[in-house]
């Protein structure tokens, strides 16, 4: 049975293992604060423009008037 494709549960426990090794049980923290709110801030950028470009039609310019 595949819970995440073809990584099994030991797979996913030597990468966990490796990631602790490299940046440290302290540090893991603020790598997953930071990752979550880059992820929160991409979606937020996502959601908020859609209303934007509704409220505000783009305006048409017209040349000026020649004399």
């Amino acid at each position: 049975m595949f819970l995440f494709g073809p990584i099994g549960p030991t797979e996913l426990l030597l990468i966990l293992l490796i990631v602790v090794i490299i940046f440290g049980a302290r540090r893991l923290p603020e790598l997953g604060k930071g990752l979550g709110e880059g992820i929160r801030n991409f979606k937020k950028g996502f959601s908020t423009k859609e209303p934007e470009e509704k409220k505000n039609p783009p305006e048409e310019t017209h040349p000026p008037d020649k004399k």
